[in-house]
This record gives structure tokens, C-alpha cells and sequence, in this order.
């Protein structure tokens, strides 16, 4: 509890700092009041969304990381803002290799049995790990991804105190209600929480070698599990230049064509015939041997496909090609996609003029056709974003992946095309049998819960019979004239009510000064006489309310 409230301290310094103080009162109001704002803040110049992404720099690894998730919402931030959360980085200051040993330490305690060479200077450093180079006793290579110390406990403290600003935030400001922030929240901290386990990486990177054993040309690193653990991943060492360098491809004497289209149809077979796919084809994670093989690295986040859905993606891209817009409506909604009826037309309206000004070279040749599908993506997703479509997290990353593939596709090669490319792969799949043994499977079942409901009508007439003869059906009636007729009835009863008192006064006050062979105190005939003149005013207020009520209903 108390680091939890010292890092609210320290959100609340930042934020402040970077002119966010108003805001942060607003949602809570009270808490931020009294503390005084940090000296040094940006230059006046910065934009928001400039400030936005300072601030979250400076939040600390949980942020960077929540940051470069929303970084792949299109749909629901403003496009200035996804331009600067895409500059988020995730490397960090390299920790000293002592507190970095100590981790290794707790999975291999005979660190010198097992490691001849620990190169204490670390390759690469990010939010959650440092990667070292290493030998084995008998000589091999390896890489040691080692997670922080104490990195769990301060991303579950972020992770707590994020979700309450997302509660508050929904509460508060109901116009982000249709963002969700709470499920935005949730997702990631389900993904991050994910990413900390090295041993789920590590069963991602040796299913995704499985998938590829017969196919030439596309490496994934060896895991050593003897020494691996949920904190420490003992991987092959990969020795290559970045995807995104073809002058250094093509120092290797490797063509940068032939190895963007090995990638991109490596991307092809993960997401249409694997159903499981690397999810971050960041340039630093797809690496080019001296040999030409493309090798995969880094499986924290990868994405699962099922048949249908591969399908429905199926269906999305071709809608795309080929300018099919009630095919890419019923794609849309296959991904759950609710989409209002009220603004049905006006959508269609937006894809038509979106395919027609994106899609197709005309007569503008491949190069410039290859340039406008990423147009066409992204106008897709700000299309989505001004109805407020909830997309699910699984169609944003299949539309991350293949976008940020096909740049690479086309760094490597200008004139890399995608219908080329993506069309006979597709149409050859069709033909295939991968999908179709999964839909007949889908068919089949259908077929056989249809088939059982059949036989299950008798039973459930008969059911429904025996419980209207026994009166045990209940029967739920919601109509807003029911509710209408209920507020008449209450007022009509009022008015009763107040007619029984008018006329128990009149009677009771009444016997009162008729009872002449009663001798009674003068208080008693004055508390008579009031409560008979105020029966009389009430009486004629009535019969006048009742009067000219209905005479403005008749008007």
C-alpha cells in the first residue's frame, strides 16, 4: 500500500509536470490539490499529444509499454496521437550486471558449470529484460534474456493504479464510456502480464518452429530448456543484420526482394494456415543470416486465429482488393463489429468513396497501387474511429502485422506488390482443403444441433404445456404504455384519496354544529367550522383543477 500511494505521488509529479494537473483533478478531485508542480517542465510549444508521450516516457515501463498497445488503436485515437505514441521506445538504462546475475543465479545456481562466458555488457535493454551474450560449456552461442528484478511487483503497482483511473474515468467522464477504458486496461494487463512469463515465450518460438520445419528459408531460434525459467530464456545466439537494411542484405550477397517475399508469405502461412502468428514484426525482431534465412525473435506477443476468423480475414482483405463493400460490412461484423443501423448508409457511403480514392493503380502503376492499401488501412480504421466501432484487439492486430509486414515488404523493394503478391496465394488457399475441413466440421455440427432440437420439440411442447396447466409459466411483459398506465392509475387514486378526506371533513364537521344536544367547548365548534371551510376551498380547487384539465386535453 504504501509504494502504491508513493507511485501515485510520483504519476501526479509527472502529469503536473507536463500540464496535465487539471485534468488529473477532475477525475480525482482533491487528491492532487496541494502538491506543488515539478520545476522544468516541457517547452510551451509542445503539443498535447507531444506532452502525452513525454509523460508517459518518463511514467516508467508499465506506461511505455501500455502506450505502444494503444499505439495500434487506430480506430480509436486521434491520428496525431498514434503518430506520436508510435515513438514510444522501450529501451531503458541497462541495469549493473551484479543485480542481472543475481537473477540468473536462481535458475542456474552452478552458473560455472553451465557457462563458460558471461559478457557482462548487455546487447540490448528494455522495460521488463536486458539480453546478454553467453557461451555454453561445449562452446554454442547463446543469448540470456533475464528479466528485471523486482519488475513484476512494480508493473502489478502500475497495473492497480491504472485500472482505478479507469474506473474513475469511466465514471466520471461518461463521453469515454464508448472507448472502454476498463477493458482497454484489462487487455493489457492481461498481454503484459503475459510477456513476463519467459517460459510462454519460449513454447511460442518452439510451436512456431514446428510450423515451419519443411519450410526452407525461415529460422527460429533454438530454445535451451535446461536453462530457462519464468525469468531467465536461454535462446540460440543469431548472428544477422535487420530486415529493414537491404544495403546490408545485400552485403550478404542475399536479394532484399527474395527475402521480402519470404517474410511476407512466412506472415501468409502463420495467418491463414497456422492460425498463430508473431504479433510484433518490429524490423529489430526479424533478423537476415549470411545465408538469406529470415529469423524470427521475440514470441511475447503472438495472436491466435481460429478457422472462421481466418475466413472472415480472408473475406476482409478481398473486400479491400476488390472494392466489395457489403463484403467487407460482413466481415466487419463477423469480428463482432456492432454496427448502428442508423448510420448503415452513411458507412457505406464513407467505404465506397474510401475504395474508390484508395483502391486500384488505375493507371497510376503498381508502385503507387502498393502505397494506397496502407492509405486504404488506415483510412479504414479513422473510418471506424469516427462511428465509434468497438473493434476487437485480435482484427487490430492482424491489420498492425500486415501493415507493418508490407512496409517491410516495400523498404526492401519500392515496387513490392501486394495484389501480386497476396491474390494467388489466397486463391490457391481457397482451393485447398485447410479451410475447408474446418467449415465442414463447423457444418456438421450445425447440422447435428439442428438435428437434435428436432427431436427435442415434442419434449419441450409438451414442457411448456404441463407449466401453462399448472400455472407455473411466468410471463414478462415490458411496454412503456404499462408504465403509462400505472402513473394514470397512481394519479387517480390520489385524487380519491383526497375526495374521502374532503368528504370525511365535510360529514365530521358538519355533525359537529348540528350536535345541539352536545355540550361542547368553543375550541372544538372552531376547529369544526375551519375544517369544514377548508374541505369547501378544497372542494371547489378539485372540481376547477378537474375542469380545466380537461378542458386543455381537449385543446
Amino acid at each position: 500500500m504504501v509504494s502504491r500511494i508513493r507511485r501515485y505521488a510520483q504519476i501526479v509529479d509527472v502529469l503536473g509536470k507536463y500540464g496535465f494537473g487539471i485534468a488529473l483533478e477532475k477525475v480525482f478531485p482533491g487528491r492532487a490539490r496541494f502538491r506543488l508542480p515539478t520545476p522544468g517542465g516541457p517547452p510551451e510549444t509542445s503539443t498535447i499529444y507531444e506532452r502525452i508521450r513525454l509523460a508517459i516516457e518518463e511514467l516508467g515501463p508499465t506506461f511505455v509499454k501500455f502506450g505502444q498497445i494503444m499505439s495500434t488503436r487506430t480506430e480509436m485515437l486521434p491520428p496525431e496521437m498514434i503518430h506520436e505514441l508510435k515513438k514510444l521506445q522501450d529501451h531503458v538504462k541497462p541495469l549493473p550486471f551484479s543485480e542481472v546475475k543475481a537473477v540468473i543465479l536462481q535458475t542456474c545456481p552452478n552458473i560455472d558449470d553451465w557457462f563458460s562466458e558471461i559478457d557482462e555488457t548487455p546487447l540490448a535493454s528494455a522495460s521488463i529484460g536486458q539480453v546478454h551474450c553467453a557461451v555454453l560449456k561445449d562452446g554454442t552461442k547463446v543469448a540470456l534474456k533475464v528479466q528485471r528484478p523486482g519488475i513484476p511487483d512494480v508493473i502489478e503497482t502500475d497495473l492497480a493504479i491504472l485500472r482505478s483511473m479507469a474506473e474513475r474515468i469511466d465514471a466520471v467522464l461518461p463521453e469515454v464510456r464508448i472507448y472502454n477504458p476498463i477493458g482497454m486496461v484489462e487487455d493489457f494487463a492481461q498481454q503484459i502480464r503475459k510477456e513476463l512469463d519467459f517460459l510462454r515465450d519460449a513454447r511460442n518460438a518452439e510451436r512456431m518452429s514446428r510450423n515451419f520445419r519443411d519450410v526452407p528459408g525461415i529460422r527460429f531460434p533454438k530454445i535451451y530448456w535446461e536453462h530457462t525459467s519464468s525469468r531467465l530464456l536461454v535462446m540460440e545466439f543469431i548472428d544477422g543484420v535487420r530486415i529493414d537494411d537491404p544495403e546490408a542484405i545485400k552485403g550478404l550477397g542475399v536479394n532484399p526482394h527474395e527475402v521480402g517475399v519470404r517474410g511476407f508469405h512466412a506472415y501468409l502461412k502463420m495467418i491463414f494456415e497456422d492460425g498463430f502468428f508473431h504479433g510484433d514484426p518490429h524490423p529489430g525482431n526479424l533478423l537476415v543470416t549470411k545465408e538469406g534465412d529470415v529469423v524470427f525473435l521475440d514470441f511475447g506477443i503472438v495472436g491466435v486465429l481460429r478457422p472462421e476468423k481466418r475466413q472472415l480475414f480472408i473475406n476482409l482483405l478481398f473486400a479491400l482488393v476488390t472494392d466489395d463493400i457489403e463484403l467487407m460490412l460482413k466481415s466487419l461484423e463477423g469480428f463482432g463489429i456492432v454496427i448502428n443501423e442508423s448510420d448503415r448508409e452513411s458507412l457505406r457511403d464513407d467505404l465506397y468513396i474510401m475504395m474508390h480514392d484508395f483502391g486500384g493503380a488505375g493507371d497510376e502503376g503498381e508502385e503507387v497501387q502498393q502505397m494506397n492499401f496502407s492509405l486504404m488501412v488506415t483510412e479504414l480504421t479513422e473510418t471506424m474511429r469516427r462511428y465509434r466501432l468497438r473493434v476487437p484487439m485480435n482484427l487490430m492486430l492482424l491489420l498492425k502485422v500486415f501493415v507493418m509486414v508490407l512496409d517491410i515488404g516495400v523498404r526492401l523493394d519500392p515496387k513490392f506488390n501486394l495484389g501480386k503478391e497476396v491474390t494467388p496465394y489466397l486463391t490457391k488457399l481457397a482451393d485447398t482443403d485447410n479451410l475447408s475441413a474446418a467449415y465442414l466440421k463447423r457444418a456438421s455440427n450445425s447440422m447435428m444441433e439442428a438435428v437434435d432440437a428436432m427431436f427435442d420439440l415434442p419434449r419441450n411442447v409438451n414442457l411448456m404445456l404441463k407449466r401453462l396447466s399448472t400455472g407455473t409459466v411466468r410471463l414478462e411483459v415490458v411496454d412503456t404504455d404499462i408504465q403509462k398506465l400505472q402513473m394514470a392509475l397512481d394519479r387517480a387514486s390520489d385524487k380519491l384519496m383526497i375526495g374521502l378526506v374532503v368528504a370525511a371533513l365535510v360529514v365530521g364537521s358538519s355533525l359537529v354544529l348540528l350536535s345541539s344536544s352536545l355540550t361542547l367547548p368553543n375550541e372544538v365548534y372552531l376547529l369544526a367550522i375551519l375544517g369544514y371551510s377548508a374541505a369547501v376551498v378544497v372542494g371547489f380547487y378539485s372540481i376547477y383543477h378537474v375542469i380545466f384539465l380537461k378542458f386543455r386535453l381537449e385543446r
